[in-house]
């Protein structure tokens, strides 16, 4: 038995595309894109949707979702005006544990969380809701760890494989994150979004050439001077979990269903499939590792 990632998708999480999408042309296609979005994923016929969201922070290791039926009220905390999401989710907790163990193995701190009420991320609500509404495909969901770098969150990514291999599965893996994450940091009229600005708008469409060409591991490697240049959500690191889930290459297809402004942030949603077309060769210069030692002491003599 060894199952393996069959694609990838790279979604926006912000909930004004799920609770207020006729107040922005832009936020209505980012919308209606999803449903096309959804179609692809329900053609690959995965058994369980692996999330990694941007918007759940983690600070003590890695957290993964295990409530097998979690259902609350979600109210996003920076835009309550928008109104209230009620979500019941569909979670597979045995694969949670698996992949709980298997990040263990590789040296990362990780735990399972599930009680009533836990208060599951925007994010994560709003990717599901639009991606898998009635709750077809299972799911599971990691936390993004605040103080995680590179190294520490690729470990995560193969951990995934892990236990991918393990159970079987077929599985699907959704980075939940913008690109540029610069927001309006005061009240705006819908009809006014835009890129925050000009820069930003620039960087996002240079990843975005990258993705639809299926160059997700290139991605990665920008992901620092992304982040430099335009304020890259959560340092992008949700795209080198996904990364490390797909094999750490360029052998994709890709395509680029949508892209826009949500609150001044690059909103992309981008779908991802393994390809016959190699693109191994490519020079890499990040480091690749494969088991998590503990912090770097860089300023020991």
């Amino acid at each position: 038995m060894s199952g393996s990632f069959i694609g990838g998708f790279i979604v926006p999480g912000k909930p004004h595309i799920l609770l207020a999408p006729e107040k922005n042309k832009n936020w209505q296609s980012m919308r209606d894109s999803f449903g096309e979005a959804r179609k692809e994923l329900q053609a690959l016929k995965p058994d369980l949707l692996l999330l990694y969201s941007s918007q759940w922070p983690s600070i003590i290791g890695h957290q993964i979702q295990a409530d097998p039926e979690p259902q609350w009220r979600l109210v996003d905390q920076d835009f309550h005006q928008l109104g209230t999401v009620h979500y019941q989710l569909r979670m597979d907790s045995d694969f949670a544990k698996v992949y709980e163990e298997a990040a263990q193995k590789r040296g990362l701190t990780a735990r399972t969380v599930a009680y009533r009420g836990f208060p599951i991320d925007t994010g994560t609500v709003v990717a599901l809701e639009l991606l898998n509404p009635n709750n077809e495909i299972p799911a599971c969901v990691v936390s993004c760890n605040m103080y995680a770098d590179r190294s520490e969150t690729i470990i995560l990514g193969k951990a995934a494989q892990d236990a991918v291999e393990a159970t079987g599965k077929r599985v699907v893996a959704v980075a939940v994150t913008a690109l540029s994450n610069r927001m309006w940091t005061h009240w705006i009229d819908p009809s006014e979004d835009k890129i925050h600005s000009p820069k930003d708008d620039e960087w996002n469409r240079k990843l975005l050439e990258l993705l639809s060409e299926g160059r997700l591991e290139d991605v990665s490697q920008l992901a620092r001077q992304f982040t430099r240049q335009a304020s890259g959500d959560n340092k992008l690191k949700a795209i080198w979990w996904l990364s490390a889930c797909l094999g750490q290459n360029n052998d994709l297809q890709g395509r680029v269903f949508d892209y826009q402004p949500i609150w001044g942030s690059g909103a992309a949603l981008v779908g991802l499939t393994p390809s016959d077309s190699k693109g191994g060769g490519l020079e890499y210069d990040e480091d690749d590792t494969d088991y998590y030692r503990g912090d770097r002491n860089v300023l020991a003599s």
